[in-house]
């Protein structure tokens, strides 16, 4: 980013730590960035740490040999669509605005016109779930119930399920598994052991308990329908 010339804050959020451990290395390369950085802890409650107009972002904590948290990314309620070729002319900004938030009008003549006969439904609004390092948490999916994306390490094979209990790591049946309980709509599993140099089997054992997984590889695009 300080190469590409970025100018604007970058808020970064995570465990207690974070601070340190960025500045240090600025600090021994010798880096002075072009932007400021602001950094806010995390603590152990769930919650909202970022909102704006269109989205959400909610923390909850993950079960990891070191502090560790998830995130929950959550598109807000879409507004309504104009349907443009049924607009009548004497609209104003003000019905404009009341049309998208659902609301009847009322014609200059006093009759009112139904908010379904001039507009369409919202788009669907979209969610990404991120379980980065963890044991197996089933408690939560409730947290991330209904997301349309879940990324959720999956370290190990299911025959190493001990190994990654010892380890604060998850097996591919053991995400498979709350993404079909949480009705994710795809599961994205990674951070593979290095142990692993065919990842296949990762699809093999994890699809027959969740049909929709794939493989988190560096660089492909996962997109989720409106």
């Amino acid at each position: 980013m300080h190469l590409q010339g970025r100018k604007k804050t970058l808020n970064l959020w995570g465990p207690a730590g974070l601070r340190e451990i960025v500045s240090v290395q600025l600090k021994f390369s010798q880096t002075i960035l072009n932007f400021p950085i602001y950094f806010s802890e995390l603590d152990e409650e769930s919650g909202v740490i970022y909102q704006n107009n269109f989205m959400t972002i909610t923390s909850f904590r993950l079960n990891h040999r070191i502090p560790c948290f998830g995130f929950l990314f959550k598109e807000k309620k879409k507004p309504r669509r104009l349907k443009k070729e049924k607009l009548p002319a004497w609209l104003q900004a003000k019905e404009f605005r009341q049309l998208k938030n659902g609301k009847d009008l009322t014609d200059p003549d006093g009759k009112i016109i139904k908010n379904t006969t001039l507009t369409d439904p919202p788009r669907k609004s979209r969610s990404y779930a991120y379980c980065s390092d963890t044991r197996y948490m089933p408690e939560l999916t409730s947290v991330i119930a209904n997301c349309d994306i879940l990324y959720h390490e999956a370290t190990f094979l299911h025959e190493n399920m001990e190994w990654a209990e010892s380890t604060f790591h998850s097996t591919t049946v053991e995400a498979a598994t709350l993404a079909k309980n949480a009705k994710a709509g795809k599961l994205l599993i990674g951070h593979f052991s290095a142990r692993y140099k065919d990842l296949s089997p990762f699809l093999e054992e994890a699809r027959p308990v969740f049909e929709s997984t794939e493989l988190a590889i560096e660089g492909r695009t996962y997109s989720v329908d409106e």
